[in-house]
């Protein structure tokens, strides 16, 4: 798994109401939680977690810039997996 910012228009998802204490939480707040995704084969992604986040940062993007780009955390990305991910350059098995 990766942390990153991805642009709000590459995220594939379904719309679903947010409803007005989760819109009004991220208005205030900004986006605290990544949105699960996964990277497809063409460089966009596809949201597995956090559609009413999602939902609610489209709806705020166009008046509140900072929510084009938004935290995401890539679930099919292993690259930095392995014993030096855990701050172990040596294997002790």
């Amino acid at each position: 798994m990766i942390n990153t910012i991805a642009d709000i228009d590459d995220i594939e998802f379904e719309q679903r109401d947010p409803g007005n204490v989760l819109y009004e939480s991220i208005k205030k707040r900004g986006l605290a939680i990544a949105v699960k995704v996964n990277r497809k084969e063409d460089g966009t992604f596809q949201c597995i977690d956090g559609h009413k986040r999602l939902t609610a940062c489209m709806m705020l993007k166009d008046e509140y810039p900072k929510f084009r780009r938004i935290p995401v955390m890539l679930m099919n990305d292993y690259s930095k997996a392995g014993s030096s991910f855990w701050g172990n350059t040596q294997n002790h098995h």
